[in-house]
């Protein structure tokens, strides 16, 4: 989640086995826990075992648009699970947060390759207790016409992918996603009348609930070894989700993302140059809070410069590109700075292509200088106003 946040502790502890761990060549670079602390890390022992973990924490309390002032425990596992040098990181994220808003976020991430490199196993769980702003469909909605939407969310995502070539996988899963309790509020604070003619209705919503359940096809190609971190390397992944009401799914429906990502490092220090570009498309009778929507992407990243779900609409295409680089010497605080522009219909299957076109720069803070994983503050600048506080843990893409 997006989140400003003021760091009030931050934890890291290794456990190390084997010349292959995480912690070699990392002397010259220092991350917060070395400001805190005069000893030498452990070094790991030659050893037959290959295994080796590094586990981020932080406890914070922070601000965005989307939640206000809100309390935030995050943590980050990074792992080897193979002995090779080419072996990609695996990693395990969590966190807990409540907001101002009385808004409640607990979701889990896994991403794990097998010891082999034949194996992809991605999860992603998540529950949400989420009063927050709508503003209908399509690129025309005005900024002033948003209003309060209430609802819980529960999300199970998880697929299994085999390798087919050289870091290209296929495979499949089973992706689940339910809204509960859904109410759509007046600005002080009461339901809508059961009479009042909203987005939302005009979408489908019958009762308080939407349920999508279906069954994903994803291809993928991954040529970066650090995922937390990346400077070299391409990502592309294709998903097709089928919803079907036998699975469970209110009404049958498709979808298919297109995740399209390259680095290249352009220094020896590890200056990287980063491009995403990412297109989501949706049947028309897809149910209102699964359409593509900004920051609703499965990392909620897309769209920095803007309230997530500012803009929503069966079809969104998206393109950013970054710049990393570093700010000091031993890689303690890095900087970035960013644009990017989605897209949206002007209506929700017809009109004109509407662009929403951002810019911004942000600070890196080193947290594991191991595993790379960052501490990542982003200040975005979008059309009519909008602009605000972006942060994660971990790059944003």
């Amino acid at each position: 989640m997006r989140f400003f946040w003021i760091i009030i502790f931050i934890g890291w502890c290794q456990v190390a086995f084997g010349q292959d761990s995480l912690a070699h060549h990392y002397d010259s670079l220092k991350d917060v826990k070395d400001l805190f602390s005069k000893k030498h890390r452990p070094k790991p022992k030659p050893q037959d075992v290959q295994l080796a973990f590094d586990f981020t924490y932080l406890p914070a309390a922070g601000y965005s648009l989307q939640t206000g002032f809100a309390a935030v425990v995050s943590a980050n596992l990074a792992f080897h699970l193979g002995k090779e040098k080419e072996a990609k990181y695996s990693s395990i994220s969590t966190s807990f947060a409540y907001s101002q808003y009385n808004q409640t976020i607990l979701p889990l991430m896994a991403n794990i390759w097998s010891g082999n490199g034949k194996w992809n196993y991605s999860v992603d769980w998540r529950y949400m207790n989420y009063p927050s702003t709508t503003w209908g469909l399509a690129g025309r909605s005005d900024p002033n016409d948003g209003y309060t939407i209430d609802f819980s969310y529960f999300k199970i995502h998880e697929v299994v992918l085999r390798l087919i070539a050289k870091n290209l996988f296929i495979g499949t899963g089973f992706f689940y996603d339910k809204f509960w309790n859904i109410k759509e509020l007046s600005a002080n604070g009461q339901p809508l009348s059961s009479t009042a003619i909203t987005n939302l209705r005009k979408q489908g919503l019958s009762g308080r609930d939407e349920i999508g359940s279906g069954i994903p096809i994803r291809l993928l190609y991954d040529s970066r070894l650090n995922q937390i971190n990346p400077h070299q390397g391409w990502y592309v992944s294709l998903t097709w989700r089928d919803n079907l009401q036998n699975l469970g799914s209110k009404k049958n429906w498709q979808s298919l993302v297109v995740d399209v990502r390259k680095y290249f490092k352009v220094t020896k220090s590890g200056n990287t140059l980063a491009f995403w570009a990412y297109s989501w498309r949706s049947g028309t009778s897809t149910p209102y809070f699964l359409l593509p929507s900004t920051g609703w992407d499965d990392y909620y990243n897309t769209g920095r410069g803007y309230i997530q779900g500012r803009f929503r609409s069966n079809i969104m295409n998206y393109l950013e590109s970054e710049y990393r680089f570093r700010l000091t010497r031993n890689g303690l605080l890095g900087g970035v700075v960013f644009a990017n522009v989605q897209t949206y219909k002007e209506n929700l299957t017809s009109g004109r292509q509407v662009l929403a076109p951002a810019m911004g720069t942000g600070l890196r803070i080193k947290l594991n200088k191991h595993s790379g994983a960052n501490l990542c503050i982003d200040y975005g600048i979008g059309q009519n106003g909008s602009q605000g506080f972006f942060v994660n843990l971990g790059e944003v893409f």
